[in-house]
């Protein structure tokens, strides 16, 4: 594995998973506030950090009084209104800690296809990062349509590492990485690095592993190949420790898959 101490520009996505407890939907506080400290480390090593975090609907949901996160529509609308403010409450009070500002941008497909729109969008991030702030980056998933808005938050990532002119994109979820199988099989093997992502990859995919997620491995691998093909390192690692992201930046020995960017 490579280190990436060179890369100054890096988005990264944490899923509900790594910020809600899979048993009551709420904030796990400490390992949020963890998380948050190695974001705000890393940007005082001299790096641009943007965000991609999930979690309104889950932290909506547990606030709203929901025993699980709801099925229906406006139910799930209403969950992340209530959770975006929680989230970005917690954010802004969590990374002001560290002397670091947040600002969020929440996005539909609609403006990432409008020219005018995407124009707008990658104006504000030059201009966010000229001004040395954290962008944190959600769907707007209040005023989102089924069917044709960001259903997971893997794929907004890499269009957000494309839209911002990342060098790197890092995912972290539920297993250290990608596996020829269900990681729980002890036949499985770990893959460190993926040359080319192509159908026998895309085969290896799993499903959502967790109860809070929206997402699975076969999204994160989508992701992967869109940040690849423009030209950008993706990499996805585990969730369980947050502190695990100095491994990226700092040695040669993270246990992740790293996805090579087509130069």
């Amino acid at each position: 594995m490579p280190c990436f101490k060179d890369k100054k520009r890096v988005v990264i996505k944490v899923g509900s998973s790594t910020l809600a407890y899979p048993e009551t939907g709420s904030m796990n506080i400490r390992k949020s506030r963890m998380l948050v400290e190695v974001l705000s480390d890393l940007k005082n090593s001299g790096r641009e950090i943007v965000f991609v975090s999930s979690g309104a609907q889950c932290v909506g949901a547990a606030k709203g009084g929901f025993r699980e996160k709801p099925k229906d529509t406006p139910s799930k609308q209403a969950c992340a209104a209530i959770g975006q403010t929680e989230l970005m409450k917690f954010y802004s009070e969590n990374f002001g800690r560290y002397n670091h500002n947040v600002a969020q941008l929440l996005l539909t497909r609609d403006v990432i296809s409008n020219e005018e729109r995407r124009t707008n969008v990658i104006n504000t991030f030059n201009k966010l990062f000229e001004m040395s702030v954290v962008p944190i980056i959600n769907a707007n998933d209040v005023v989102s349509i089924k069917h044709l808005d960001f259903d997971e938050n893997d794929t907004l990532s890499a269009i957000v590492a494309k839209l911002c002119g990342a060098d790197l994109l890092v995912m972290l979820t539920d297993v250290d990485g990608l596996y020829t199988g269900d990681p729980a099989d002890p036949n499985s093997e770990f893959i460190s690095v993926v040359d080319n992502i192509n159908y026998d990859i895309i085969g290896m995919a799993q499903g959502s592993g967790s109860a809070v997620g929206t997402g699975g491995m076969l999204t994160k691998i989508e992701a992967a190949q869109i940040a690849a093909e423009a030209g950008i390192d993706a990499v996805i690692i585990g969730n369980k420790d947050p502190k695990l992201l100095y491994s990226l930046f700092e040695s040669d020995n993270a246990r992740c898959t790293w996805f090579k960017a087509k130069k």
